[in-house]
Formats: structure tokens, sequence, C-alpha cells
């Protein structure tokens, strides 16, 4: 604790982290727009398909739902305090992009929750519709933050700093998190309230997942083939990358180069049909590789 606490106040120190957060985000615009359009969206969701009808949210944004629910504080203060102690707390262990990225996000969403207060919209009779556009609001634009390796601060900044310190899985600590604050609903917004909340949550994972994994999922081709010059042209034509390795065939003891390359799904079946008509006896394994991490794909720098 002494060690964080002199991280933290020490000028020198609080200067160098200073310049590196600023260093890591720099040339981050793409990220950064990312991370204000996620925001924006999410600040919408919230003021408008969870406040108006008394549902609960998920963490720190959970916990100013409920004080305004209780003593009628406007949940951006809240949001934003609560982010920026977090911040503090957790300064030393985050890596300065995630850190320069986590900022913007509390920032623009404590800016435009006061803005769409301003400017309401007619309410729909229907809560379990409104319950439905508010996970997928939120999913979609948690997200896109993910997606740019940035998050919506709160209990996210608590998940990254245990996960380095103690190997605590983010996932299980959210949902951990998540049904403690549900409970603490219980007793503020009613049984009704929290079963919309729960339906709203359980379609926000189901989009944050959907949306996630469609931007890194590829298909990963193992091709044994006796033109392997001929399908490592064909591949490298469609602007994909192949690696070959020199294999050797157990039964027949006769040289078996080995192709790898990670393709889109569109990609698979134009060589299935390339191989089909070239080399109808090649082998083909064809795999889901959900997360590709290196140049061409998902940069290390959104971990």
């Amino acid at each position: 604790m002494k060690n964080l606490k002199l991280g933290v106040l020490n000028p020198k120190n609080a200067r160098e982290r200073c310049g590196a957060l600023f260093r890591g985000i720099r040339g981050e615009w793409k990220a950064v727009l990312v991370i204000i359009l996620g925001n924006i969206v999410t600040a919408f969701a919230v003021i408008n398909f969870t406040l108006p009808y008394r549902f609960p949210d998920m963490g720190v944004s959970g916990l100013a739902v409920l004080s305004n629910y209780l003593f009628g504080i406007s949940p951006s203060w809240v949001i934003f305090s609560g982010n920026m102690l977090l911040l503090v707390w957790g300064w030393k262990n985050l890596n300065p992009r995630f850190l320069g990225l986590t900022v913007c996000s509390i920032v623009v969403f404590s800016v435009f929750m006061p803005i769409f207060r301003t400017v309401p919209l007619p309410l729909s009779q229907d809560r379990f519709m409104a319950a439905v556009i508010s996970g997928v609001l939120k999913g979609g634009a948690a997200g896109m933050i993910f997606n740019v390796g940035g998050s919506g601060g709160g209990t996210d900044i608590i998940a990254m700093v245990l996960r380095r310190r103690r190997g605590i899985e983010v996932g299980q600590f959210s949902i951990f998190v998540n049904l403690v604050i549900l409970t603490l609903s219980l007793g503020v917004v009613g049984l009704d309230s929290v079963v919309y909340g729960v339906v709203s949550l359980y379609i926000y994972g189901v989009t944050l997942d959907s949306a996630t994994h469609k931007f890194d999922r590829r298909k990963q081709a193992f091709i044994i083939t006796n033109i392997p010059d001929e399908v490592s042209l064909f591949i490298t034509s469609k602007g994909k990358g192949v690696t070959r390795i020199e294999g050797r065939g157990v039964y027949t003891g006769e040289p078996r180069p080995v192709l790898i390359s990670l393709l889109e799904p569109r990609h698979v079946l134009q060589l299935k049909k390339f191989l089909q008509e070239k080399d109808p006896k090649a082998f083909v394994s064809i795999c889901d590789a959900t997360e590709v991490l290196g140049k061409g794909f998902k940069s290390w720098q959104s971990l």
C-alpha cells in the first residue's frame, strides 16, 4: 500500500506516468473516435431506456442509477467521481494506452448523459421492448469499445487490475459484481424492474459476445496437397498470408508440405472450389479461430 501511495503522489512519478499516458494514445485517433461513439450510444441508452423505466444497470453506472432513484443525484457526477477514484487506485497496474482510452470513455460518457437529459424522447409503454433496446445498444457499444482495447471504466478498471495482480478472470468478476448490484437493486426498484434488468443484461451479454467475436473470427486452414506452390499462390492472391511447414507422411515416409492459413469464411469456400478442381486428393482441415493477434489482424495493443 505504501508503494502504491508513493507511485501516485510523487510528482516525478506522476509526470512520467502522464507523459507515458499521452504517448500511449498518440496516433490512436481511430480508437478514440470509436470510444467517443460507443460512449455516446451508451449514454443515450442509459438516459432513454434505463432511467425512465427504473431498470437497474451494471457496475459503477448501476450504483449511479441506484443513487439517482434513491436520492435524485445526477448519475453523471457519481460515474465521473467514482471512475476517477478507481483510476487513481489502479494507476500503477494499468498500461498508458488503456488508461488514456478509459479516461476518454469516462469524460465522454459523463458529458453526454446530461446532454441527452435535455432532449427527451417519447417513451414506449412496452417495458420489455425498452429492456431489449437497452441491452442491444449497450452491448453493441461495449463491443465497439472492447474491440479497440478500451473500456467504459468502472468495474472494468477493477477487473483489469485484479487480473494483473491476482490472475482473476474478468468475466467471472463482472458476473459476481453485477449480481451483487442486481441484489441491491431489488430493494430499490422492486422485483419487476430487476427481472427486466436481468433481461437487458442478458441481451447485453449476447450482443457484446456477437460484436467482439464478429471482428476477430477467422477460419484456420491446414492443407496437405501435392501442389503446395499453386495453393500458396492462390491464397496470397486473396491478400492472405500462408505458412509452409515441411512435414513427412509417417506411413509413406514421403515429404508432405503442410500449409497453414487464416482465412475469412468467404475465402474458405473459394479455397475448397480451387482444390476440388486442381487437387481433389488434397487433405484440408478447417476450424474456427475466435481470436487472432498479430500483424494484419487484431493488434497486441488492444489487449
